[in-house]
This record gives C-alpha cells, structure tokens and sequence, in this order.
C-alpha cells in the first residue's frame, strides 16, 4: 500500500461517485491562489460530510474551522430546507475568501461566518440560545479539540452528530510520548469522548489524497442534566 495508490483510489471514487463543480473547485483554486494552506477535506470527505447531513436531517449546523469553505460548501449543500450553517473561523482573512467561494457557491444567505477564536464564539452562541445543533464539524486547531467536543455536547441534543477530523494523523495519535500540541489534543480528545457520560463514539481511518488519518463520529446520547 503506498500514497500513490491511495490517490489513484481517491481519483477513481471521485470520478465514479463525487463529480466536483465549479463553485466547488473555485473554492479550491481561490483559496490556494490566496495563500490558505492546502488542508481542507477531499472531495470524497466532503460527500461523506453531505450526506451525513442528509441523512440526520439537519436543520442547524456548527462548524468550527472554516477555511476557505470547502467543506462548508458540501455541508451547507445538505441542509433540510429552511436550514442554517454557523461556522466560525479565527483569521479574518480565511473568512474573506471563504465568504466570496459561499457567494459563488450561492450559499451566501444560509451560511453565517464568525470571525475570531472559536473558544471565543462559541460561549457566545450558549448565550445566544443558537442550538441546538443538530450536527457539528470540528475541524481547526487540534490543540483545541477536547474543548470543542464539549461544547459540542452542550450545545446540541439527544442524536447530535459530532464529526472530528484529523484524528489519526499517520498513526502519531499512539505516540503517548509526543510533545507536539496536535497529538496531545488529539489523544485528550479520545479520552473525552470516550469517557463522557452523554457520547458515544468511534474513529475511521482513512487513506487516500490527504494521506492517513481518520474522522471521529460521535453521538450525544442524553439530554443535559439538571443544571
């Protein structure tokens, strides 16, 4: 198995199963021409991300990581009607570009963007009442991601989806040793997940164009107890 095949793999999905467009290419282009790091999901990820969508019927959506909106394209695509997309970003400039590829994309009007520290945002939307949210997509700075996890809990219900990406990273997710933020977010985030009394989760790894790494999915189980 090598990342050559992987790809040639990933081309063949694609091909067969997830023909891209143009809103979602430009996307792509735009946010490579703009200098955005080359990170967001393939576009095998970014149909899996649709139709998990469709498939919970969501009506409000939480995204934390915004990018160039790559993924929020496919998520906001997926929307019951009537439906919103809040997704939150830190760099002003990302949300920029982000929001020109939501108005090519003709999305402009379900997504809303918040720009700054996620940690920041999202105490804001608890007091907002904007949840709950039917579905979440964590997908910034790993270092992070056990604090995203509950607030995705606490800001959704009993059947919220909860998606983390980039949980596996090449398999340096074992390293217990590591001192690298990333690692060590990401494995405090399986601690999280794993123990909390309201989730119940598991990991996919994947391979292909974005190399190996893996999705956590989790589902809120219970309602809030009393406060």
């Amino acid at each position: 198995m090598t990342a050559d095949l992987w790809a040639r793999v990933d081309a063949y999905i694609q091909e067969r199963l997830v023909p891209e467009d143009d809103a979602l290419r430009t996307a792509l282009a735009a946010s490579a021409a703009a200098g955005l790091p080359e990170i967001a999901v393939s576009a095998a990820q970014g149909k899996m991300l649709n139709l998990l969508v469709r498939v919970t019927r969501s009506k409000r959506i939480l995204e934390i990581g915004t990018l160039g909106a790559y993924s929020t394209i496919w998520l906001a695509r997926g929307l019951d009607p009537g439906g919103r997309l809040t997704t939150l970003e830190m760099d002003p400039r990302h949300a920029e570009v982000a929001l020109e590829n939501l108005t090519r994309a003709g999305l402009r009007d379900l997504v809303e963007i918040r720009v700054g520290k996620a940690l920041d945002s999202l105490p804001v939307l608890e007091r907002e009442r904007a949840g709950p949210f039917d579905l979440v997509f964590i997908d910034a700075d790993k270092e992070n991601n056990p604090l995203y996890i509950e607030w995705a809990v606490r800001l959704g219900r009993p059947g919220t989806l909860v998606v983390v990406d980039n949980v596996v990273r090449k398999g340096s997710v074992l390293d217990s040793a590591s001192a690298d933020a990333a690692i060590i977010g990401t494995r405090r985030a399986y601690e999280v997940a794993g123990s909390h009394p309201r989730l119940a989760a598991t990991v996919i790894q994947t391979v292909g164009t974005k190399g190996h790494d893996g999705f956590m999915l989790a589902v809120v189980t219970a309602p809030a107890g009393p406060s």
